[in-house]
């Protein structure tokens, strides 16, 4: 049986047995805030039971490595509507050790797509095109650095209320321990721009 059948067979006994009823909720968020963190399979139910987050409390933005790789993208975006239209005043980057986009080679990926039958006429056509794939596909150094990359980049958007703080966390994977590595409370007191060190009595 494949893993589609899987799916719809529990969830039409799912449905039946009303077991939706103990994660009602509405759209908005009731701690008004926005999280930004990865995509990673360890952190599905990790990040919200280490946090004490329950069905309806956050919106969390899930992608690779929690990368903003360009300020009018669809993650920004996805914040920019949380706090215009879902009532969101507080966003959150959270990265985690073990990150697979930590030294990601964007050429490992070029080639496997390759070898996946993406032709080299479709990525010559893409580089004339002005698309930059080794830039897009790349990761980040280090964890902290990608969480402040993505923070500065929020911090920094012309769209985004002045008001709002944005700060940076980092989750381990196994134990689910959180290290406070960039405080938007004290940048918004300062109004200065912090220097992304990696330690959390840096930052606050």
């Amino acid at each position: 049986m494949s893993n589609m059948s899987n799916i719809l067979d529990f969830n039409r006994e799912f449905v039946e047995k009303r077991e939706y009823e103990q994660y009602l909720t509405d759209k908005f968020p009731d701690k008004k805030m926005v999280i930004i963190t990865c995509m990673d399979t360890r952190l599905v139910e990790l990040l919200p039971k280490a946090m004490n987050l329950r069905n309806g409390d956050v919106k969390i933005i899930k992608n690779a490595g929690a990368i903003i790789s360009q300020p009018f993208g669809s993650v920004v975006r996805s914040v920019l509507v949380a706090i215009y239209e879902l009532e969101a005043d507080e966003v959150i980057v959270i990265g985690h050790y073990g990150c697979g986009m930590t030294g990601l080679n964007s050429q490992h990926i070029i080639d496997k797509a390759k070898q996946r039958g993406v032709e080299d006429v479709v990525l010559d056509t893409l580089t004339n095109s002005g698309i930059k794939l080794h830039h897009w596909l790349r990761g980040f150094n280090d964890v902290h650095e990608g969480v402040m990359n993505s923070v500065q980049v929020l911090r920094k958007h012309p769209l985004l209320p002045s008001d709002v703080p944005v700060h940076g966390m980092v989750i381990h994977p196994d134990t689910g321990a959180l290290e406070w590595i960039a405080d938007g409370y004290r940048y918004l007191d300062n109004n200065d721009a912090e220097p992304g060190h990696h330690t959390p009595s840096a930052t606050r």
